[in-house]
């Protein structure tokens, strides 16, 4: 009997237990054996996991985050720590790793994949879309949505108060939140990381909005943009074991600028981890499942070295290296259509 191991690794998101669930139907299907690996890769290095099945699965569908947890853990910044994955690898005798996870996680299963433990699944996660080779990544429309909501109900507040209001999401180098939940929730300003912020024409935005009667503006900023002379607005410089720092700060620093230049008072909203929690929506729920349910027929059809994608409405595989090989980045055609409707 094939035993078959599953870790979640990096920041949680709203999808993580849908996959979870559907690996484990499919792989008892197959009459396979499922072993979680607690905390990603931080659970293979420390040897700590929990068997999965049905019971332990039955009921995990609408809930955010993840059953096993998670941590950021890289095992080639530990002492010895690949050593220690090869090693509670062979331990555990498993014959199939599924990593899930974004950028990070996806890049150490692309190394292990060449170091030893070859038989290796990848499925992406990320809220900030922004995993090349697949059009979405689970997670994302949950944290869309999310942030969605909350433009809404600036919207009410804003037009009450007569303020300018900026909200800070998630996108550390990508802003695809930033775009589509602007768009949705008919922001008046755009700024995302892909294009240096020029502070002067978000004024003039702005003020061009006020002079024809409107005495509010909504303006949605990614965590990670930044002005055209200045690096990225960090809460602290340490980095992670991934080489990041912390982001955090841009809207504060946005909204102090446009009071300043406008005279118009302005409040500044951060999103933050909002945006990662509470039920995953019908989309990711779906998309989760199809995920999952793919990562297994790649374990028993021994397609190795490979990432589940959605591409269309189809799931494909793709190689795992090229998939965590670039970002992919806001398409700049739809940022034009974002650009018709600011001020």
């Amino acid at each position: 009997m094939a035993k078959i191991g599953i870790l979640t690794g990096g920041g949680d998101c709203p999808g993580l237990n849908p996959v979870i669930r559907a690996v484990v139907r499919k792989a008892v299907n197959e009459n396979y054996t499922v072993i979680g690996i607690k905390n990603g890769w931080k659970g293979l290095i420390d040897n700590e996991t929990m068997e999965l099945n049905l019971e332990k699965v039955s009921g995990i569908l609408p809930k955010g985050g993840t059953i096993l947890g998670t941590s950021r853990t890289n095992p080639y910044k530990k002492e010895n720590g690949v050593e220690k994955v090869k090693t509670n690898y062979k331990k555990l005798g498993l014959d199939a790793l599924i990593a899930v996870g974004g950028e990070d996680t996806l890049g150490v299963a692309s190394k292990l994949a060449k170091d030893g433990i070859t038989n290796i699944v990848g499925v992406p996660k990320t809220i900030d879309n922004d995993l090349s080779s697949t059009d979405y990544t689970f997670g994302f429309d949950t944290a869309l949505n999310t942030a969605t909501e909350c433009i809404d109900k600036l919207h009410t507040t804003a037009e009450s108060h007569h303020r300018i209001m900026v909200v800070e999401v998630m996108g550390r180098h990508a802003g695809w939140i930033a775009v589509e939940s602007g768009i949705a929730g008919g922001a008046d300003v755009i700024l995302i990381p892909e294009i240096p912020i020029d502070i002067a024409e978000v004024c003039e935005i702005i003020k061009k909005r006020h002079s024809r009667g409107k005495t509010f503006s909504i303006v949605v900023v990614s965590e990670g943009a930044q002005f055209k002379e200045g690096d990225f607005v960090i809460q602290e410089k340490k980095l992670d074991e991934f080489g990041h720092v912390r982001l955090g700060g841009i809207g504060e620093n946005i909204g102090a600028e446009i009071e300043k230049r406008t005279g118009y008072e302005t409040r500044v909203t951060v999103l933050g981890h909002i945006q990662r929690g509470g039920t995953p929506s019908a989309f990711d729920r779906v998309l989760g499942t199809r995920f999952g349910v793919k990562a297994v027929e790649l374990v028993k059809m021994k397609k190795f070295g490979r990432m589940v994608a959605l591409v269309g409405n189809k799931i494909i595989d793709v190689n795992i290296a090229e998939a965590v090989g670039t970002l992919k980045t806001v398409d700049m055609e739809l940022y034009e259509i974002a650009k018709v409707f600011f001020g």
